[in-house]
């Protein structure tokens, strides 16, 4: 499969999307300031977590596939979320909102399975139709968040309506920010603790954007 291909499909222009990449940064940036002590003891306090659960992995491989499919996904879902609710409100993140995806526990499992099967199956046809896919459905779980009257399923596809014609903007996204990636893995993994909800709030702001957008196509 050809770039140019590639390109058609997600069609932005790459010069509107890099404005746009830098002005989900700025935002976040901009609104972390103050706050990264809390962000960051968040952020520590989640590796931790995730951490002593890998550990038990490590020990049993069925376990940690088991762990990774029943606790990690909800975790996840609670990281994305705080910083979603933190983006909003400007209130500082709880550590208690690490485990927001165990009280939603069915939904939020469910959709992030299907998210994770789709994906794969469309990565084992091919890895550029695999990664178009991943982007149209990584609004999921903001969208469970938000519309708890949903299904799943009605998620994943709500997720591909809102990142019709944005998904290029998301690649742009996260492509700015891999020399802050580099530098995490430099550090030994010590800078992600400030770079990973660096990355969670512009990714909540973008999520704000594009569910603007589509509520705005829709009234």
């Amino acid at each position: 499969m050809s770039l140019h291909y590639f390109l058609s499909i997600i069609n932005k222009p790459k010069k509107i999307m890099k404005m746009n990449a830098k002005y989900f940064r700025d935002t976040a940036w901009s609104e972390l300031k103050g706050k990264w002590g809390q962000a960051a003891l968040f952020t520590f306090m989640y590796m931790i977590i995730s951490g002593a659960l890998s550990a038990l992995g490590i020990m049993d491989d069925l376990v940690g596939g088991l762990l990774s499919i029943f606790v990690f996904l909800p975790m996840q879902y609670g990281y994305d979320i705080s910083f979603l609710e933190y983006a909003r409100t400007r209130e500082n993140v709880k550590i208690e909102g690490i485990f927001y995806g165990f009280k939603n526990y069915g939904r939020v499992l469910l959709t992030g399975l299907l998210v994770g099967i789709y994906t794969f199956l469309w990565l084992f046809l091919l890895i550029v139709p695999g990664i178009i896919k991943a982007l149209s459905y990584s609004m999921s779980f903001y969208i469970v968040k938000d519309n708890p009257e949903l299904s799943s399923e009605e998620c994943i596809k709500r997720s591909m309506e809102m990142m019709d014609g944005h998904k290029w903007e998301l690649f742009c996204l996260g492509l700015s920010f891999i020399g802050w990636i580099l530098l995490g893995i430099i550090t030994l993994g010590i800078g992600l603790i400030w770079i990973e909800p660096y990355m969670s709030t512009a990714y909540a702001h973008f999520y704000e954007y594009v569910k603007d957008e589509y509520e705005g196509k829709r009234n």
